[in-house]
């Protein structure tokens, strides 16, 4: 059985809540260390699909990494094998495909309002949802590659998601748990501190009712998951 291959680029951004979602639907999936210096698989066909986590770090950085995954993407979505990406891994694959990466006008710090486009595309992505919380940590936006359905947007930020086929990129993360908020507050405090942008909470807000709220989230989180795994061919 093939698995669905996760790429980490740090270590606090591991898969979070996605790994969770896939171990429940008995799905094999394996964890591709970036920031360890773990190989670029560049052969998309032996994985059931890709998945990219988020990152610190800038898609125009001149990291010697980016370049084998933004080709591994295109490849990928040429061979019809699902990509998902997730804040930074969302930036990747609008990147490989066209889009451009660069600074948003507020920096998303926590959570926030996040509504669906009014199209067909992502009401079947969401499942008819139209509005929910999601959780933020981007300085930078993408815009959409040409072939691209926009699914979601914020106050802050316009392009919040987009879809082509089963391929699924968002800047927002829905893969969060407690304890990567957490820790994410912690590491980069100082980023916090220093931000004047009005959309960035403080670490307290952030983990105010953060159980009730990741509860919702996983619920988001469930109808995109499950629409991402319908394209999976682990045979």
């Amino acid at each position: 059985m093939k698995t669905v291959a996760i790429f980490r680029h740090t270590p606090s951004e591991g898969p979070g809540y996605f790994a969770t979602f896939l171990e429940r639907h008995d799905i094999p999936w394996e964890l591709i260390k970036v920031d360890q210096g773990e190989a670029i698989p560049t052969q998309p066909e032996r994985h059931a699909g890709l998945v990219f986590m988020g990152g610190p770090m800038s898609v125009n950085d001149p990291l010697p990494w980016i370049p084998p995954i933004l080709e591994l993407i295109r490849k990928s979505v040429a061979a019809d094998i699902p990509v998902l990406g997730h804040c930074l891994g969302g930036q990747l694959m609008s990147k490989a495909l066209g889009g451009v990466v660069s600074g948003s006008p507020f920096k998303e710090i926590g959570w926030g309002d996040i509504s669906a486009s009014d199209n067909e595309t992502a009401c079947a992505w969401l499942d008819g949802l139209t509005h929910f919380e999601g959780f933020h940590w981007h300085g930078e936006t993408f815009t959409l590659p040409s072939a691209a359905t926009h699914l979601m947007r914020s106050a802050y930020c316009q392009n919040q998601g987009w879809a082509i086929g089963k391929h699924l990129a968002m800047q927002c993360h829905v893969e969060m748990t407690a304890s990567m908020i957490a820790t994410w507050c912690n590491s980069w405090a100082d980023e916090i501190a220093t931000s004047k942008s009005p959309a960035v909470q403080t670490p307290e807000v952030m983990q105010e009712n953060v159980q009730t709220r990741l509860s919702a989230l996983n619920k988001v989180a469930d109808r995109l998951y499950t629409q991402w795994i319908k394209g999976l061919v682990l045979a």
